[in-house]
Parts: C-alpha cells; sequence; structure tokens
C-alpha cells in the first residue's frame, strides 16, 4: 500500500483483530458495510436537501470502496442491524433522536457554527442495535460531520475527483468505535472564488451561452463540471462560494450555478466588481434589453444604477440566508470606475467619497430586501479599493466586513492591511489568490502552502479573519493548496505549512513521499531563483505575456531601422528566464525520475498535478526564451537568426501541448479546449507572423 488514507483501513483491520481476542460482553463493532450487506443511512424527513445530497455522497464512497452502495432511506423503519443517522439539531424531530441515543449532545451543539459529533453508538433504535450518529449544530454542521467521517474513517480524499485518486477497494468496513469532534471553525466565512474558469466553462459544453461583451467567457461552466467544484469546496469544509466571474442572475443558466450551490448547503457571494450581483456588463445588458443607451456612470446616472441593483438584489435575495452580499463601485471589467465613467471627480479624496455613498445606498436596499435583522455584506478593497482605503477616503456601512486584498499573485498583501486600524463597528477579512489573471498562476501553481499560511495567519493576528475567500480559478491545477487552505483555515493558530506538505505527500506517495515533497518544495522555489521577493513573480501567464508583449512590439518595428527600446532590459530579463528554466530542467528529469517508482493512482497524481505543470511551465519558459533571442538577433538585424529562434521557440508550443495530454486523460480529454486567458495558439500565431516577416527582410 503506497498512499494515503490508508490509515483508516489499517484501523479497521486492527479493530477487527482486537475484537477476536475480546471478551463476549465487549460492544459490537459498527459495520458499515460486507460482502452480504451494507447499513442504511437514515436521513429524517426534517433534513434539509443538502444533507441528503451530503448522504447519496456518502453512499456512493462506500460503493467506490466496497462495490456496494448503501441505501439512504428517510423512515427509521427501513433501517436494519446498523444504520447512519444523519439528524441536525435545529430540527426538532432529529434533536428528538440524537437526544434519545446520546442524552446531552444536542444541546451541547444547539447554537454553534457548524459544529458536528461523530460517534458509533451500541443503542436499540427501532430494530437497530448499532448506530452511527453523525449529529450537527446546523445542517452545514451536519455535513461537515458526514465529510470528516467520509475523510478520515473511509479514506476518501475530498478533491478525489479532481485528482483522480479514489479511495482504496476493500471487501468490508466496520470500527470498533468511532468518536470524532468538531467544534467551531475559528475562520467564520471560508469562501472559493471561481474566477477566470476559462478551462472549467468549456470542459463541457452543456452550460448554456452567456451574455457579455468579453472575450473569456462565451459558456456557463456546465452542471457536469460544477458538481464537482461545489462536491470538492464542502468535502473541504468551505462554506461559502462565488460560483464564476460576472454573474448574471437575469439569464436562468448563471443563475442555475446560484441556485445548484445554494441546494447543496453553500452560502453564496458575488465578485467584487458585482455589488449586489451587478458587473459593469449586467448593467450595461440590463438597459440595453430595455431598449436604452444608458452610459456606465454612477456619477451622471445614479438612478438607473439605483434601479438596477434593486431588480438584481431582489432576484438574489430570494435565496435568503445562504446569501452574503458584497457591496463596493468598480468600472467595467475589473478596472477603477473611473476607467469607465468619464464624469467621475477627479481628486482621490472625492472618488472614495462617491463610492462610500454608492455602498451606503446598496445597503439600505439590502436592508429593504433581506428581513435578517443585520445581512452579512462584504466589501473586498481591490486594486483602487486597497488605495483609497489606505489614504482613508472610504467610508463603511455599520457592521459590514470589510475585506483586504493581496496585490494578486498570493505573494503579499496591500499597504492597507498593515497601515488601517481595525474599528469595533466592523469585522475584517482577507481575499487571497492561488490563481491570478493576468499574471499567473493559472495553468500552474506557484503559491506554496507556507505562502498562503503566512497571509491567513497574520489575518488571524491582525483580527482580520471572520472571513477568508481565495480566488480557485479552475481548481484542478492547484490541489495541495486547496487542501492547505482548508485545513489552515479551520484552526490558523495550530497549522504548520511545513508538517502540512509533508503529510499531503505521505499520505499520497507512501515510501516515496520525501521525494515527492523536495519536488514540490524545488518547484515553488523555482519561482525565486534570483532570490527576489517580486510583487509579481514569473509565474506561467507573467512568463508567456512576457514574450507576447515584445512579439507585439517588435511587429511594427520589423525593417531596416529596427531598434529595441531597451536592449539590456531584454538581456536581464533573457538571463532571468534562463535561469528559471534551468533550473526546471533538473528538476523535471527528478520528478519524473520519483514517478517513475511510483504506480497506480499516487504516479497519475504526480504526473499530472507536478510534471504536467513543470513541463508546461519549463515550454513557456523556452519559448519565452526564444522570443527575447530574437529581439536581441533582429537588434543585430541578423534576420535570419532571429526567424530560427522563433521557429525553435515555437516547438517548445508544441511540447506544452503534449504535456497537456498526459493530463487529457476520461474524463478530462477536454479540458485545455477553453484556453481563452493565456491562449497559446495567439503565441504560435504572433512568433510565426514575425518570423516570416523576419525572413522576408533578407
Amino acid at each position: 500500500m503506497t498512499h494515503r488514507f490508508a490509515a483508516a483501513i489499517v484501523f479497521v483491520h486492527v479493530a477487527i483483530a482486537v475484537l477476536s481476542a475480546a471478551p463476549t460482553e465487549a460492544a459490537a463493532p459498527f459495520v458499515l458495510s460486507t460482502p452480504q450487506s451494507t447499513a442504511a443511512i437514515l436521513v429524517p424527513p426534517e433534513e434539509p436537501e443538502c444533507v441528503l445530497l451530503a448522504a447519496e455522497d456518502l453512499a456512493a464512497d462506500v460503493q467506490r470502496i466496497t462495490g456496494r452502495r448503501p441505501t439512504v432511506v428517510r423512515d427509521a423503519s427501513q433501517t436494519g442491524g446498523s444504520f447512519v443517522l444523519l439528524a441536525t439539531v435545529d430540527r426538532p424531530a432529529s434533536a428528538a433522536l440524537i437526544e434519545r441515543l446520546e442524552p446531552g449532545l444536542a444541546e451541547q451543539l444547539r447554537g454553534k457554527w457548524e459544529a458536528f459529533r461523530v460517534v458509533s453508538l451500541d443503542k436499540t433504535l427501532g430494530s437497530a442495535k448499532r448506530v452511527l450518529l453523525i449529529a450537527g449544530s446546523d445542517p452545514r454542521g451536519t455535513m461537515f460531520g458526514l465529510y470528516t467521517f467520509c475523510e478520515e474513517f473511509l479514506g476518501v480524499d475530498p478533491l478525489y475527483s479532481w485528482a483522480s485518486f479514489p479511495p482504496q477497494r476493500l471487501e468490508r468496513l466496520e470500527w470498533e468505535s468511532i468518536d470524532r469532534t468538531g467544534g467551531e471553525p475559528t475562520v467564520r466565512y471560508r469562501g472559493w472564488f471561481v474566477n477566470d474558469e476559462d478551462l472549467l466553462t468549456e470542459w463541457y459544453t452543456d452550460g448554456g451561452a452567456r451574455d457579455i461583451d468579453y472575450p473569456f467567457y462565451a459558456m456557463v461552466t456546465s452542471p457536469q463540471a460544477s458538481r464537482h467544484v461545489f462536491e470538492a469546496a464542502l468535502r473541504l469544509r468551505m462554506n461559502l462560494i462565488i460560483p464564476a466571474s460576472f454573474i448574471n442572475i437575469t439569464n436562468p443558466a448563471e443563475e442555475r450555478l446560484v441556485a445548484d450551490a445554494v441546494r447543496r448547503g453553500l452560502l453564496v457571494s458575488q465578485h467584487h466588481i458585482e455589488p449586489l450581483g451587478v458587473s459593469g456588463f449586467g448593467f450595461l445588458n440590463y438597459w440595453r434589453d430595455r431598449g436604452e443607451k444608458v452610459p456606465y456612470s454612477y456619477t451622471a446616472h445614479p438612478e438607473k444604477f439605483d434601479q438596477v441593483w434593486r431588480d438584481f438584489a431582489q432576484r438574489w435575495a430570494k435565496y435568503g440566508e445562504n446569501v452574503v452580499w458584497q457591496l463596493g463601485l468598480r468600472g467595467i471589467a475589473d478596472r477603477p470606475l473611473w476607467v469607465s465613467d468619464s464624469a467621475a471627480p477627479q481628486s482621490m479624496e472625492e472618488r472614495g467619497a462617491l463610492i462610500s455613498r454608492a455602498m451606503a445606498r446598496q445597503y439600505e436596499i439590502v436592508r429593504a430586501v433581506d428581513p435578517r435583522p443585520n445581512p452579512p455584506a462584504t466589501t473586498t478593497l481591490w486594486m483602487e479599493g486597497a488605495t483609497l482605503h489606505e489614504a482613508g477616503h472610504l467610508t463603511f456601512p455599520e457592521g459590514i466586513t470589510i475585506v483586504f486584498a493581496d496585490h494578486g499573485p498570493g505573494w503579499e498583501m496591500c499597504a492597507d492591511f498593515a497601515k488601517v486600524q481595525r474599528q469595533p463597528n466592523h469585522r475584517y477579512g482577507v481575499y487571497h489568490h492561488q490563481a491570478y489573471w493576468s499574471h499567473g498562476p493559472h495553468m500552474v501553481q506557484g503559491v506554496s502552502p507556507a505562502r498562503i499560511a503566512a497571509i491567513v495567519q497574520e489575518a488571524e493576528r491582525r483580527q482580520s479573519a471572520d472571513y477568508v475567500i481565495t480566488n480557485v480559478s479552475n481548481v484542478r491545477e492547484f490541489l495541495p493548496g486547496l487542501a492547505a487552505t482548508a485545513e489552515l483555515l479551520r484552526a490558523p493558530d495550530v497549522f504548520d505549512p511545513d508538517e502540512f506538505l509533508a503529510r499531503w505527500c505521505r499520505e499520497r506517495f507512501g515510501a516515496e513521499a520525501a521525494a515527492v515533497e523536495r519536488c514540490y518544495r524545488d518547484f515553488f522555489a523555482s519561482y525565486e531563483i534570483e532570490g527576489v521577493n517580486h510583487r509579481v513573480p514569473p509565474f506561467d501567464a507573467a512568463t508567456f505575456l512576457l514574450g507576447v508583449r515584445i512579439l507585439q512590439t517588435i511587429v511594427p518595428r520589423i525593417g531596416p531601422d529596427f531598434r529595441l527600446d531597451s536592449p539590456d532590459d531584454v538581456a536581464d530579463r533573457l538571463r532571468s528566464v534562463r535561469l528559471q528554466a534551468a533550473a526546471l530542467d533538473k528538476l523535471v528529469a527528478e520528478t519524473e525520475a520519483v514517478a517513475q517508482r511510483l504506480e497506480g493512482a499516487p504516479r497519475r497524481l504526480l504526473t499530472v498535478n507536478l510534471i504536467v505543470q513543470q513541463r508546461i511551465m519549463l515550454g513557456l519558459l523556452r519559448w519565452t526564451e526564444g522570443v527575447l533571442e530574437s529581439s536581441l538577433a533582429f537588434q543585430q538585424r541578423d534576420w535570419a537568426a532571429g526567424a530560427a529562434a522563433l521557429k525553435r521557440a515555437n516547438l517548445q508550443m508544441d511540447g506544452i501541448r503534449k504535456a497537456q495530454a498526459l493530463a487529457s486523460f476520461d474524463p478530462w480529454e477536454h479540458w485545455y479546449r477553453g484556453d481563452r486567458k493565456m491562449n497559446l495558439d495567439r503565441g504560435r500565431a504572433l512568433a510565426e507572423s514575425v518570423a516570416a516577416k523576419a525572413e522576408a527582410q533578407r
């Protein structure tokens, strides 16, 4: 056995051995599945749909492990000799069942946030003699108890579907005793922002069309894809999701993402560019559909914004207590307001005052449509928001959560995070990127668990961790980072990133864990190869876009008078790219050697989550190296050498496609067809065009 999650299974066999020698009066083990039968899973009728869906996940896990699927029932009379009971204390009938089985437990859980108890009981309930009670303080508490059981006792990786890492097959599932308690998490709101999700939107093509004047999103993420996103978030005990970029809730295909997330039991919120769910694109579409052409100017047309906000807020409000509202005022396509609003004030102080007035009005609208005494709402201080906040130009509605942002690539927080004094009438949180467009990471992970921990733990020390939202982009690329973040957010004060990465590798790669861990650490370190704490590290997109920008600069200049603006800068960048590429050359060879010593799921996981990404990153570096070499050759009027360098560069694109093919097995055959953000074909075409122009100069 070479990988994790076998610990739970080992315990099963140890328990059986102990029981065989135990006195006859000892309690019988809790038996979930044998070759002859499986225990039923009881979900009382009062329990909400999200708990029922979690029960189906448990049944599917047992089927993956044993080949036999437990029955999910709604009536205790349908249970047999042993069963699993899912019960939430805020449902009266469920609370009564909990109290009957474990007196006092309902009161211990009542009123808490997402707390749970998972315990096997030797109690009689109807015809049952043995019960596994999964009790929660609220529906998410019940679900999180269930998913904790799936991970710790069944050995199911919460990211199993994204990692292509199924649990180990077994004939029997039984335990001498089960007892696991989960208290309230330290971070109340723990969220994923599914942003820049170009690969997700075209992985499957049945999600529906989007109406958005933006080149990256033609389609809505398919329900076949979003169900994996929502399930993974819940299995990691995340409780909130922004399910897409620029959602327009008036489009049924896009509203489905919100509805499905709520149906699964997740809280939902909105992109920082879409207060009350209204993006710049949504605003323009709203008035276009009503036959009006209204400029995107809050300064000139506040009444038009007011109408759209009220309409959208009413639509979102039907999701009730599951909504965490977003406030703010920004421009179109994730830009400052004044980029889109030519009538906006010129001074930063007046701009801050305008945004502050808009937030106050938005929260008035929220209070009018949301019956909760203090509807939860946030404002995310991204880009210009951080600058205005640091300067003291923003005021916020009483009681909302103020969310500090990092600079983008998950490297460090903006200055207001350290400089602004926290106020007692607000809660605070952080917005953090594991993925980031346009500089990356995007197709290739780059933010280590240690980097993530440094930001979240500092937020906790600064009393700014009530709400933590993490940009996860297309999800699949960032598995160890997502697992680390989830564990970190449950208890940041005890999280050790070095211990986490060592354990994450040990649980998945067995005897090769130490070697795999070194490969991950060296890969994360490759972004700092020159020892510089880069504001924008040389991630995948930054590297590729450097080459694209160079080519775009070269195209109109090819000719007898060709001249680079700064050849020394190009030469410096070339040296940096070569240093990083040389380190990756060596690392790819080392990682592939480790993979050869693995088999099955561990080998596949290492290939997809590290080797493929290393090869993509190396290909981007070598492609950009060729582009930089060509520009220096053109500076010397050596058109042939420049054209040859570009042709060599484009061979690297072939290598990238071969690497991607290694990660494109069933059901991932079409994973990379949605490459609209980086758009590698654009880079290839540009290089071909410049090479052809150079050859024409000879």
